[in-house]
């Protein structure tokens, strides 16, 4: 009976001991997770936007805050919901986070209901790449799944499809500042880009483009290039001419923009060897329109297309400032190049 006594005696110390264990362990992650933030602090201080919807569990959060990179662990999430209760204070709505928060610092925000809207400016001459990058950074969506769906984005009739544009929906992500008010993935962010354009390009607008002969894909193309020409308003409409000119001579455009558009980082002078590339928007190389738009143009240069200036020029540069200068010969234009390059 001694034997069995002590064998009871051990047991139980070991539970107690287990217990206390727990226990211990217990209040060291609480007292960590709420007064220490995680490695994401390295990331900096970019805002970070966490929607949560009516119905999600404390699980469903902690795997957002986890992959969005707000907190590194869901378990230290998790375990102070349980202990608090928070879980029954939450409140829908879109927030604003940061990586590296402490577990408290969420939970203030999401039992406070202290809900915001995401806001981004997508400014005129932005391509895709840069549309990706920048809503990135604010924390919107997955840069490299945004290209991937850009590739083959294609929700209105008049985007042309085409096997050497690098992305479909290039040039019609219109150029705004747009708001979510709840969560948005990478798809909903297109739709919501192009819807923008597709209401933009008025009827009055697409009846004017088609008096011209011009689809509205060649529109936005030819404005593109405008986009990226011209720094200041009163150039828009002249280069818009310009293009015109060599368009209906057979010239080539020579638009150094499209060579920019090849390259991985832009170059402030092209050499001659850069105009030489093979490609189909080497527009030194392939006469007539680009295969494609290589920017969102904005209103501005659409309206510049659709309503070009009356010239007489073929030529133009620009100088160090942005400034346009033009010429209606080869030598008058080389002499101009010489005094602004």
């Amino acid at each position: 009976m001694a034997a069995f006594s002590d064998k009871m005696t051990w047991k139980r110390w070991t539970a107690a001991a287990f217990l206390i264990l727990l226990i211990v362990c217990g209040v060291s992650i609480t007292m960590f997770g709420r007064t220490h933030s995680t490695g994401s602090a390295a990331k900096g201080d970019a805002v970070i936007y966490l929607t949560v919807k009516s119905g999600m569990s404390a699980g469903d959060i902690g795997d957002e805050l986890v992959r969005k990179g707000i907190l590194d662990h869901k378990f230290l999430f998790w375990w102070e919901v349980r202990r608090t209760n928070a879980a029954a204070s939450f409140k829908a709505g879109m927030y604003a986070m940061k990586p590296g928060m402490t577990t408290d610092e969420v939970l203030e925000k999401l039992t406070s209901g202290e809900t915001t809207a995401a806001r981004f400016t997508i400014p005129e001459g932005f391509g895709v790449r840069e549309i990706a990058k920048r809503l990135s950074e604010e924390g919107l969506v997955n840069e490299e799944e945004f290209l991937e769906k850009a590739r083959t984005f294609v929700p209105y009739s008049y985007i042309e499809e085409k096997p050497e544009i690098r992305f479909a929906c290039e040039g019609f992500l219109f150029p705004d500042t747009y708001e979510l008010h709840e969560d948005a993935d990478a798809e909903s962010i297109l739709n919501m880009m192009a819807k923008d354009f597709d209401e933009r390009f008025t009827p009055d607008l697409r009846a004017r483009a088609k008096k011209m002969n011009l689809t509205i894909f060649e529109v936005v193309t030819l404005a593109s290039l405008v986009e990226k020409e011209a720094r200041y308003e009163e150039d828009r409409p002249i280069i818009a001419q310009v293009f015109f000119k060599r368009l209906a001579l057979g010239m080539p455009l020579q638009s150094d923009t499209t060579i920019q558009y090849l390259r991985d980082t832009p170059k402030e002078d092209l050499s001659l060897e850069d105009t030489k590339a093979d490609s189909p928007y080497n527009t030194y190389r392939v006469r007539g329109l680009p295969p494609g738009p290589i920017a969102s143009p904005g209103m501005a240069a659409i309206r510049a297309v659709l309503y070009p200036a009356d010239t007489d020029y073929l030529y133009f540069v620009a100088d160090r400032q942005g400034h346009n200068h033009y010429s209606t010969n080869y030598a008058e234009h080389q002499r101009i190049v010489e005094q602004v390059r």
